[in-house]
């Protein structure tokens, strides 16, 4: 299902959840993040959204407009107008959409390319866009920008060579632009009366190189494409001929995959294997060098050239302070999956979250990453924050429990082989004695933690999947666990027998307890929030909790008024615990929403999803 927009929303009756800020950055996008002429503002993409940031008070605006991932994105020269594409399914129409910089309004949706928007760009004067089909389309179309209308349009490459994936537009010339690709460089000159485009080859030298990225020189007698051998390659842009191949040696590892052209005239290069290098004379010799995590993907510069900002496939944005070439970084987020999120006991303003690699502390108010604990090829997928605030215990793939202090991130303990097939959910009792687990293989296992030793107790049978969520009482007697085989089990974990189970035809994928605990309230892949009496395991009602698509997290306010859900629908929903109605609605997700929590005091709401965006809001007032 495609995200609805806030006035969908409220046009259903439902309010719009105020969306504080958001925390993630899609590094995977080529040129993705790009400095606004203005030196005041960055802007890149995340999930179906464009976000526009300040830089010096790190306020965000949000444009939303996509139904599915943004792919590219162009700003034309004078900051006025902004361009992005995104990724469809198949077949069916991917989206362009113009935007107005200053009004942050959508101007016009242009829609020609099938399966995804590979790149765009702006003219000069901005009288056309020029966007690069996928894969499955292979076109370059010419846009109108004026009269929001396509021009024209040609395959973008020849029969005989690759897919292009590259689009440029010189600095002078409003009709003409460059292509290039997997084995195909292109110059294109556009002939608007007779509504054509016209290509013409590059002569170059072992053209099976893959062209990774391409900038055109300020005075357009040249343009440079980095490939994927490591090399950037000069061609002159009147009689298309190659003039140069530089370096020689010690190519960059992993290819070229981000060029910047300084006015000094020097080069920063930014590679696959993570160098960005500041090269100087005709052979691309580097002058000095600086290591970052993750390939680099996008470099932009702020003014003349005095920071640099880099974009990084692990989602991580580096400022570079020029000429010192000393780097500083300004913003990190997850780049796979987030798995879990859970809030220390009584404290609103830390949250901890877990992905592939990591778990990552972070401070609320300010966004901003405190700790990071790595466990590398390895994925966690839940968390738990002990009641004293000591230790986070967490659940990995490997089937290994660990426990972290929150701190230092220094390791406390690990229990080898909790389950066989991975740690799929964990909770932990009041006390802090004891650690209740649940594995891919559906046991329920309970844990003595309270000495050394760290026992197993106890192994409680009765799923036969993927335990996926555990909640245990106040009181430390009793807990619930859901399972992806439609089961949900209470226990008593003092006497270790079951107490109740109630099945029905679903992947239960989150649970929760009702405050005073007579009730609790499941949610799964059948798209209902299910009410459930505690004593004898009867069913009290049901609702419809998503138009599409699971519910995969839901929490609920300490005196019960609340709940919020979150699911593949890519909505955060809060609802009334009463009547069983929607009261507001968050649209900002494009990644399937894996969990979702309330911050003590109930003063946030903080969604994570599939695509590794964190999304925090401002409660409601109710008042």
């Amino acid at each position: 299902m495609a995200p609805r927009s806030p006035s969908e929303a409220m046009a259903a009756g439902e309010g719009e959840l105020e969306l504080r800020t958001a925390i993630g950055f899609n590094g995977h996008v080529p040129c993705g993040l790009i400095c606004h002429p203005d030196e005041e503002h960055i802007l890149y993409p995340l999930g179906c959204a464009v976000v526009l940031q300040h830089l010096k008070t790190k306020k965000q605006s949000f444009l939303y407009g996509h139904t599915n991932m943004v792919s590219c994105v162009a700003l034309s020269r004078n900051g006025e107008l902004l361009a992005s594409g995104q990724i469809t399914y198949m077949g069916f129409q991917a989206d362009i959409i113009l935007w107005d910089f200053q009004k942050r309004e959508l101007l016009a949706r242009l829609s020609r390319h099938k399966g995804k928007v590979e790149g765009l760009a702006f003219s000069p004067n901005n009288i056309f866009l020029v966007s690069l089909g996928g894969q499955d389309d292979g076109s370059v179309i010419v846009w109108d920008v004026a009269k929001r209308a396509a021009v024209c349009g040609s395959p973008a490459s020849a029969r005989s060579a690759g897919n292009a994936t590259v689009v440029v537009c010189p600095s002078s010339s409003d009709h003409s632009f460059i292509t290039s690709g997997n084995g195909t460089c292109r110059t294109w000159e556009l002939d608007v009366t007779n509504r054509k485009i016209w290509p013409t080859e590059c002569k170059i030298v072992n053209l099976k190189r893959v062209a990774m990225c391409i900038k055109v020189a300020d005075d357009d007698r040249h343009f440079y494409f980095g490939t994927s051998s490591g090399d950037i390659l000069k061609v002159n842009t009147n009689n298309k001929l190659m003039i140069d191949c530089e370096p020689q040696k010690n190519k960059f590892s992993l290819g070229v995959t981000a060029l910047l052209l300084l006015k000094t005239g020097e080069f920063v290069v930014g590679s696959g294997g993570g160098t960005v290098a500041l090269c100087t004379g005709a052979n691309c010799r580097a002058v000095k060098k600086i290591e970052v995590h993750g390939a680099v993907t996008s470099l932009t510069c702020r003014d003349q050239g005095h920071q640099i900002f880099v974009g990084t496939n692990e989602c991580q944005i580096y400022c570079i302070q020029y000429p010192e070439f000393k780097e500083e970084l300004v913003a990190v987020a997850h780049s796979e999956a987030i798995h879990d999120i859970v809030f220390p006991f009584g404290a609103s303003d830390l949250f901890v979250t877990c992905s592939k690699n990591d778990i990552r502390v972070w401070h609320t108010p300010e966004s901003k990453e405190l700790v990071r604990i790595v466990q590398s090829n390895l994925t966690c997928h839940a968390l738990e924050v002990t009641r004293d605030g000591d230790s986070i215990i967490s659940g990995w793939s490997d089937g290994k429990i660990r426990a972290f202090t929150p701190r230092a991130g220094k390791l406390l303990y690990e229990i080898q082989d909790a389950h066989s097939m991975g740690v799929t959910a964990i909770a932990a009792t009041s006390d802090c004695r004891h650690i209740v687990s649940g594995g891919g293989e559906g046991q329920v296992r309970i844990w003595d933690v309270a000495d050394k030793m760290r026992r197993l107790v106890e192994i409680l049978k009765e799923h036969t999947a993927a335990v996926s969520c555990i909640k245990i009482k106040k009181n430390d007697q009793e807990c619930v666990t859901a399972s992806l085989d439609g089961t949900c089990a209470i226990w008593d974990i003092v006497r270790y027998v079951r107490k109740q189970v109630f099945q029905v035809k679903t992947s239960f994928k989150c649970v929760c307890y009702y405050p005073e605990e007579y009730q609790i309230i499941t949610g799964g892949t059948d798209r209902k929030v299910g009410f459930w009496e505690v004593v004898d395991g009867s069913a009290v009602r049901d609702v419809e909790g998503s138009s599409s698509g699971s519910i995969n997290g839901m929490d609920i306010t300490s005196d019960g008024t609340r709940f919020v859900t979150g699911g593949d629908d890519h909505l955060v929903k809060l609802w009334d615990y009463q009547e069983a109605a929607v009261t507001h609605v968050g649209v900002g997700h494009s990644g399937k929403i894996t969990r979702v929590k309330i911050s003590p005091g109930n003063k946030y709401i903080v969604s994570v999803s599939s695509d590794g965006a964190i999304l925090i809001w401002n409660y409601p007032d109710f008042q």
